[in-house]
Order: C-alpha cells, then sequence, then structure tokens
C-alpha cells in the first residue's frame, strides 16, 4: 500500500509542479468545498441540537464555514494569499513530523529513513521559499510547493516500500 501511494503522490506532485496555477486553484476549490460541506453539516448538527450548550458558538462557527466555503467557490484567487499562509505552517509542521518519522525508522528498522529525513528538510525550505516570497508568489507558489512536497513524499514513501519489501520478520530486530 506505501508503494502504491508513493507512486500515486509522485504522479500526482508532478502534474502539479508542470502546472502550479491549474494546481494552486484546483487547491483552493477543494478546500472551498471541504469548509462548505463541513459548515452545512455543521449547520444542521447545531439546528438538531438547539438546546446544547455552546449553541451561539456553533452557529457562527458553521456560518463562518459556509461563507469561507462559498467564497473561496465563488473566487477561487481570492483566498491565495491567506490559503499560501495556511500552506507555510502546514509544510513547517509536515516538515518537523517527517523528520521526527525519519529518526523513529532509524532507530527500528528502516533502511531508507534518510529519505524521509530529506523529505522533511526540504519541507522546511519550501516553507521558507513560501514566506520570503508573500505576496506575490501566492498565485502559482501553492501548486509548485504541493508539487514538490508530493514528489519528495512519494519518493519517500516508494524508497521505503521498497526497502521493506526486502526485510524478513527476523532482520528487524
Amino acid at each position: 500500500m506505501f508503494l502504491t501511494e508513493g507512486i500515486i503522490l509522485f504522479i500526482l506532485g508532478v502534474l502539479a509542479i508542470v502546472v502550479p496555477p491549474i494546481a494552486t486553484i484546483a487547491v483552493e476549490i477543494l478546500i472551498g468545498w471541504l469548509l462548505l460541506v463541513s459548515g452545512i453539516v455543521g449547520l444542521i448538527a447545531t439546528l438538531r441540537a438547539r438546546g446544547a450548550p455552546g449553541f451561539g458558538w456553533s452557529l457562527i462557527s458553521a456560518v463562518l464555514g459556509i461563507v469561507a466555503g462559498i467564497v473561496l467557490l465563488a473566487w477561487p484567487l481570492s483566498g491565495a494569499l491567506t490559503l499560501t499562509l495556511v500552506l507555510t505552517v502546514f509544510l513547517v509542521l509536515e516538515g518537523v513530523v517527517s523528520i521526527l518519522y525519519a529518526l523513529e525508522h532509524k532507530r527500528e528498522l528502516s533502511g531508507r529513513w534518510g529519505a524521509m529525513l530529506f523529505s522533511g528538510v526540504v519541507d522546511l525550505i519550501l516553507a521558507g521559499i513560501i514566506f520570503a516570497g508573500l505576496p506575490g508568489t501566492a498565485a502559482w507558489a501553492i501548486g509548485l510547493l504541493v508539487g514538490i512536497n508530493l514528489v519528495f513524499g512519494g519518493s519517500a514513501l516508494i524508497a521505503m516500500a521498497l526497502h521493506a519489501r526486502n526485510i524478513t520478520p527476523t532482520s528487524t530486530t
């Protein structure tokens, strides 16, 4: 499964790198739909539980989700700067988690932990590039950097999956 996931991530990453403006818009539209659907579900759940504590706050949260989703779907480029900042935070967190994941694999079993470590370092570098180029990079940065992230993350998963095929249960100790 890791090999399949890695191959799919790699292919999607290459596509995003080739056409970053389209990938940027695709990411924003996806987030718009996620916010809209989650807002609608939240609104329905909130209205069904009118007597629950925090009803007003829950109602506000649901309406905000709906409004944010509609704005991103109606004007996907208007949210590019905000989503670029969110992506920066994501890449920082993803980079740190990937590095910690790699270090855990180094201690446990995987001979390819360096690929995951490298992927985490690349995520941190990408976050720095995004932040340094704002606001001018917002229109294309999301698509390009998500693509690069997918290529490196997919490559790391492919490397780890291929290495794991050669490990016997007794060689993990």
